[in-house]
């Protein structure tokens, strides 16, 4: 029986062979890797990988989709939302960190990268198909229009590449958008900081973006009584993500 889209969990189904080839050779599983896989929904891209792996767990939220997926014999299903998996305690059952790859449902694609930030050092990679415009603001570099929030989230902590270009049409249905998949590595050596405090310094830097910073960031630095010296007179999208690190490492 043909499974037909469901718009409330953002399914889109990848359908073209050549961009699932394209897309496996970007990822390069090998025997044994600890792989889980987001949303694998029909399987398209879970096919190639388990075949390669041996052995893949897939985290889907779909009922119907789980209950197919589990008559596969190589495949561990989690029945569940991603919001709500521990990669802690799976990085811990595979007694390894964990390579993550999935077609992110477009809808929540940005509260699961923060989710997954939470649990980087279980991490050893990760390999996302996203919306063309969420990895553009993702791999942005300061002073572009693409620059902001998640950039420096995510920059602090990850080297990202965007390696492949995904059209609408290599989907069933296609989405409205242009797609991408972005290689995400955890740095080796990162920096040491609190993240909520980063978080928060970020959110109010960025919240007046068209406005220089004495009007947000200064402000919230005064309440802190910073005693540091930081550029106020630019704009939140021209300050680099080191700097960004460095306030946060300096702020009481």
């Amino acid at each position: 029986m043909k499974h037909i889209a469901r718009k409330r969990f953002g399914q889109h189904f990848l359908s073209d062979a050549g961009v699932i080839d394209a897309i496996v050779r970007a990822i390069a599983p090998q025997p044994g890797d600890p792989m889980v896989e987001i949303g694998p929904g029909l399987a398209a891209l879970t096919q190639p990988l388990v075949e390669r792996l041996g052995r893949l767990t897939v985290i889907e939220l779909d009922r119907d989709l789980a209950e197919r997926l589990r008559r596969h014999p190589q495949l561990v299903v989690v029945e569940s939302d991603v919001l709500r998996v521990d990669f802690a305690a799976l990085a811990a059952a595979a007694g390894r960190k964990l390579r993550v790859v999935g077609n992110l449902p477009y809808n929540i694609s940005t509260p699961i990268l923060f989710h997954l930030l939470d649990h980087v050092d279980q991490v050893q990679d990760q390999h996302f198909m996203l919306q063309k415009e969420v990895i553009d603001r993702m791999v942005a570099a300061p002073s572009t229009a693409a620059y902001g929030r998640l950039s420096v989230m995510l920059q602090w902590r990850y080297a990202m590449e965007d390696v492949l270009f995904v059209p609408p049409e290599s989907f069933d249905p296609p989405p409205k958008v242009d797609s991408a998949v972005v290689r995400m590595e955890p740095l080796a050596q990162p920096p040491q900081l609190d993240v909520h405090l980063l978080s928060e310094l970020v959110q109010v830097a960025f919240s007046q973006r068209r406005k220089l910073l004495r009007h947000s960031l200064g402000r919230w630095l005064e309440a802190r009584q910073f005693a540091g010296s930081f550029d106020l007179q630019r704009r939140a999208e021209e300050v680099p993500v080191a700097e960004y690190v460095a306030l946060a490492q300096a702020a009481p």
